[in-house]
């Protein structure tokens, strides 16, 4: 019944040890149309066929008539009764959670700053307003079925996991590009000859990560668990039309391996509040663009937070309050939300023991006493906002800002906002999160709401040396891989979206960005044939991209011989007191090059034609 198991700390069932297969057994590559790799499933063994019918092929040999009998040749035998009892509790899968995350986002992102300046709004309306940074995005190269491929891949890879070691994946995501097919059946790709997955695609507005989440973990703890791994991917691609909803846009993706042992794993305790609502909703098929009513939402969305908290600390033990939890992730489509919910967090314990909280917070929202305010009625409440955005200030800085950082640089990522949050955190606090209580808010419009924690500790010894806090935030490199994007003008901000918009369910299609768009090794549309079939292609990865600058860089060196001697001479010119040249840069047009400096000093302009292979381009 899949990988074989073996005996955990405690006697649970825990998955093989990864590393232990060679990586080959990763899907081989075929070349795509621009000299990236595309993902073919090996040839599988066909099954020896077998001449009986399905239902004979279940028949147990024998002519008598039984309880439970099956037909058989001569009659009904009885069926055999296989023996079937529940593990001891001590036998269950314990520490049940996160065992590895990863993170994907876009090459691409602009300044929320620059955005306020395109738009003519007040500076700092977004940045401030908003608590947004920068807001990340793609064109018509990727779709949420590349981006989710990409994060599912750098999970695989940077890990070592044996695909074959994975019984379930299940997918979050709200980003539709097929009203049937899934965006699992995707990721299927990458899993090579293992068709033997549990799981689909889960559509719940943002919530579709933490559904997830949440049937993985309760596979993992089940009795149909086979000893392999759970793999959860959630992310989103975040637009909306012009306006002043477009600065909440995003995009992001987070791939998880669940298992037991983990170094975060789910309390068993969570509470769940769903109720019907139109806040945010999709009805147009032809359009990536939502309804929304942003006054409905941020209400429904701070009630959820006041219902699952109060109820969560119910159910964790009595006389709790803010103080339970040292670390906090939440939902967050924008970062002033999030500083609203951490303030409601203060409201609430204010209400649910007005004479035995803290003194500070009795004396400040004395006027918002329960028996004079209903808590219902002060959501659109300025004031109270106000004073709890002073008392929450040092909590949320202590609490909640480690978390909030990277969803300030990449924007709404929908249902892998919350998951985003927690590798923040992780890649900020590492190893300071063990034995740390977590606490975990989760919303969907519509809507669907959760509140449960996370608690960190040190697993097994027998566990991936890279199944730590401190090996997860090394393994992501957050802060390099943040430093490496590309930050762009809105003009190409906006030219983009507009691409998006008129090409979104084209077909026959074939992208036209460049290949610059998108990162190395990342994933990306090759092309859309006319039955609508998607085409991905996987994009050289950076050592190779390297090797192939480097190949024809030597091929180049005789014929640039010349020239460099030709700027050294115009250099030691400018060296002469002349005014140096701007350093020269590339800009793409069509199918040339254009060189051209970017500032004063003499001008230098000359266009060659390339051919483009990959993303290596050579005269």
């Amino acid at each position: 019944r899949g990988a074989a198991r073996r005996a955990g700390p405690s006697g649970a069932r825990c998955p093989p040890q990864v590393g232990q297969r060679p990586r080959e057994n990763l899907p081989a590559p075929r070349a795509g149309r621009d000299g990236g790799t595309a993902l073919t499933r090996p040839p599988t063994a066909k099954p020896q066929h077998d001449a009986r019918t399905p239902l004979q092929q279940l028949l147990v040999p024998g002519a008598s008539r039984g309880l439970g009998g099956t037909l058989a040749r001569g009659g009904l035998a009885p069926a055999k009764r296989l023996a079937h009892s529940q593990p001891a509790p001590a036998e269950r899968p314990q520490n049940v959670g996160i065992l590895a995350m990863d993170v994907y986002f876009p090459q691409r992102c602009v300044a929320q700053k620059d955005l306020e300046v395109a738009d003519g709004v007040s500076e700092g309306k977004y940045r401030i307003g908003l608590g947004q940074e920068r807001m990340a995005y793609v064109g018509d190269r990727e779709d949420i079925n590349s981006i989710m491929m990409s994060a599912a891949y750098n999970l695989l890879s940077k890990y070592n996991i044996d695909p074959n070691d994975v019984g379930r994946l299940e997918v979050g995501t709200e980003t539709v590009v097929d009203k049937s097919k899934s965006t699992k059946t995707h990721l299927m790709e990458l899993f090579g000859s293992n068709s033997n997955l549990e799981g689909v695609t889960c559509i719940n507005a943002c919530y579709g990560g933490t559904a997830s989440i949440l049937n993985s973990v309760a596979w993992v703890e089940s009795s149909a668990w086979d000893g392999r791994y759970a793999m959860v991917v959630c992310g989103d691609i975040a637009v909306y039309a012009p306006g002043p909803a477009r600065p909440t846009g995003g995009c992001g993706a987070v791939a998880m391996l669940i298992g037991p042992d983990a170094p975060l794993p789910l309390s068993t305790q969570r509470h769940t509040h769903a109720e019907n609502c139109w806040d945010f909703y999709k009805p147009e098929m032809h359009s990536e663009y939502p309804a929304v009513d942003g006054h409905l939402s941020n209400t429904i969305y701070l009630r959820s937070v006041d219902v699952c908290y109060n109820n969560f600390l119910k159910k964790t033990g009595p006389g709790g309050d803010v103080d339970r939890f040292d670390y906090m992730c939440f939902h967050s489509p924008y970062n002033k939300l999030v500083v609203k919910s951490v303030g409601r967090l203060l409201y609430n314990d204010f209400v649910n023991n007005p004479t035995g909280c803290k003194p500070e917070l009795a004396a400040a929202l004395e006027q918002w006493h329960p028996d004079s305010v209903a808590p219902a009625a002060t959501y659109a409440d300025r004031g109270l906002d106000k004073a709890l955005k002073k008392l929450s200030a040092d909590v949320y800085k202590a609490k909640c800002a480690p978390s909030a950082a990277l969803s300030k640089e990449l924007g709404n990522s929908y249902t892998g906002a919350l998951w985003v949050n927690l590798v923040s955190l992780v890649s900020n606090i590492r190893n300071g999160l063990v034995d740390k209580n977590i606490f975990m808010f989760s919303y969907g419009s519509g809507s669907v709401a959760t509140a449960f924690s996370l608690l960190g500790r040190v697993p097994s010894a027998s566990q991936n040396p890279l199944f730590t806090c401190e090996g997860i935030a090394e393994t992501i490199d957050l802060d390099n891989r943040l430093a490496q994007r590309t930050q762009t003008s809105t003009d190409d901000f906006s030219a983009t979206l507009l691409l998006r918009e008129t090409s979104h369910s084209a077909a026959p299609y074939v992208p036209t960005e460049p290949l610059e768009t998108v990162q190395p090794g990342a994933f990306y549309i090759d092309e859309i044939n006319s039955q609508h079939h998607r085409i991905y292609v996987q994009k050289a990865a950076a050592e190779e991209r390297e090797r192939a600058a480097a190949s024809s860089e030597r091929g180049r060196e005789g014929a640039f011989a010349k020239r460099r001697g030709d700027m050294q001479r115009v250099r030691r010119t400018f060296a002469h007191g002349r005014p140096a040249p701007a350093p020269l840069t590339l800009a793409r047009r069509g199918a040339e090059l254009t060189r051209e400096t970017a500032g004063g000093g003499a001008s230098v302009r000359s266009s060659v034609r390339v051919h483009v292979a990959g993303d290596v381009m050579t005269p």
